[in-house]
């Protein structure tokens, strides 16, 4: 299970960057207000999936067992 946590993490982390490099909106020019759009984004994806797969993961458990 950690390892699967951690892959979710990574996975959140490559498409954050990637949408964060992709974002056509001007830049905040404080650099610390970045850091905390991409920070926040990031534990807003890594949230969303890792309850995505908790709870798919119950339900399998239920099912199968």
């Amino acid at each position: 299970m950690k390892n699967n946590i951690s892959n979710i993490f990574v996975l959140s982390l490559i498409l954050t960057a990637l949408g964060f490099i992709m974002d056509g909106d001007p830049k905040e020019p404080s650099m610390l207000m970045r850091f905390v759009e991409f920070f926040a984004m990031l534990v807003t994806v890594f949230l969303i999936f890792t309850l995505i797969y908790l709870i798919f993961n119950f339900i399998y458990r239920k099912i199968v067992h």
